[in-house]
């Protein structure tokens, strides 16, 4: 792998815990300060590592650099004696600092889009395309909404800690890791068809909250549960093949037998969450052969607790392999008008891929290529293309 290559994987996988040592020393206004910092220390690791060599700890080289490249700026302007004791050198291995960023990300004061967007970019580390494709929104819109959230920290003073009473920002966090690790599921950009490193972070964090006795919940255990599952799948997932056209033998069954024992534990009092519900889902595809009516059923009900189109989207093709192609392109063409799902690339792709199992290889190429119009990755390009070339 190039320098440049070990760098981005080790950006991905540190600045969350970089940036929420750095926040919760300095402040929830100087959250651009800890951005910017970071920002330096990984341009340097550029220039500097493909001469010097990658360092044995690498992220703690990141975490130095970021540090007094902060503590420079601060002492600048006059207020590191207040600073100083926080910056411990073994700071960013500090587990509560990351839950105190998430959930200052997660603020009530802030509209909830807008704490998804910020917990995504700061703790996540993901792009604004990435946030604007993963939340079915523009680009502009989620720059605006990163620059209002951090004026608001800016002019806060709000204390980087996790709150007393966590139920208000709690559902704000797992919606944001749920997020986190679909976009590492099926990347939306760039040359990879998934990038474990964002899945893998999802999971780490995730496992944060259940290790914590203040969050450690049935939603948040069930979360856990779907993530380990659907992680399951990721090494065959290279080529983006339908989940009924994997090569199950290289699914992870470690990971599997985790997630059901993760799941089992989540189940337990009267709650029923949307995790629970897409756990259930996902266990089910665990089977040698799949219950399809009963994956159809579990659908109908994630659609009572998270009414979406994107749940409509996926009940519409588990209604195909039940009821057969006809009636999934019925159902997809309903939600053809659904301005939620304008631009949505599973829309056009699904109806493509129906359309062809339904011996109609006209219309399936038009939807192939509608498809191919929109913003995709390389891998779902290739992927699409092939479809298309299936048509005849």
């Amino acid at each position: 792998m190039t320098t440049a290559g070990v760098v981005e994987r080790l950006f991905r996988q540190s600045a969350g815990p970089i940036l929420a040592t750095l926040t919760r020393a300095f402040g929830a206004d100087r959250l651009d300060l800890a951005e910017d910092c970071l920002a330096d220390a990984v341009e340097l690791a550029l220039r500097v590592w493909p001469v010097s060599g990658v360092p044995a700890n690498p992220r703690g080289w990141l975490f130095r650099v970021a540090r007094n490249r902060a503590l420079d700026v601060v002492r600048r302007e006059r207020t590191l004696r207040t600073k100083l004791p926080l910056l411990a050198e073994a700071g960013e291995e500090a587990r509560d600092d990351e839950l105190a960023l998430m959930f200052l990300c997660c603020h009530p004061a802030l509209p909830r889009a807008s704490q998804v967007a910020l917990t995504l970019k700061i703790v996540g580390g993901l792009g604004v395309r990435e946030i604007a494709t993963a939340l079915l929104t523009k680009e502009p819109t989620v720059a605006q909404r990163l620059v209002r959230a951090k004026k608001w920290f800016r002019e806060s003073g709000e204390a980087v800690e996790v709150p007393e009473v966590l139920e208000s920002r709690l559902d704000s966090v797992l919606d944001v890791l749920y997020l986190l690790f679909n976009e590492g599921y099926q990347a939306t950009t760039g040359e990879l068809a998934v990038r474990c490193e964002l899945s893998a972070e999802a999971i780490r964090l995730t496992r944060l909250l259940t290790a914590d006795a203040r969050t450690d919940l049935p939603r948040v255990r069930a979360l856990l549960a779907l993530e380990l599952l659907q992680a399951s799948r990721l090494p065959a997932r290279d080529e983006l093949l339908p989940i009924d056209e994997q090569d199950r033998t290289r699914w992870d069954t470690a990971l599997v037998r985790e997630g059901a024992q993760v799941f089992e534990t989540s189940c337990t009092g009267p709650e029923l969450s949307a995790f629970h519900v897409e756990a259930a889902i996902a266990l089910c595809h665990t089977a040698v052969t799949p219950d399809r009516p009963r994956i159809l059923a579990l659908y109908d009900d994630l659609l009572v607790v998270r009414p979406s189109a994107v749940v409509r989207l996926n009940r519409a093709i588990a209604l195909a392999l039940v009821d057969g192609p006809g009636a999934g392109i019925a159902e997809l063409e309903r939600l053809a008008g659904d301005p939620a799902l304008a631009g949505h690339l599973p829309l056009p792709a699904a109806l493509g891929a129906l359309h062809l199992r339904a011996g109609d290889p006209a219309a399936a190429a038009r939807y192939f290529r509608r498809a191919l119009t929109l913003p995709c990755s390389g891998p779902q390009r290739r992927f699409l293309a092939r479809r298309l070339a299936a048509c005849g």
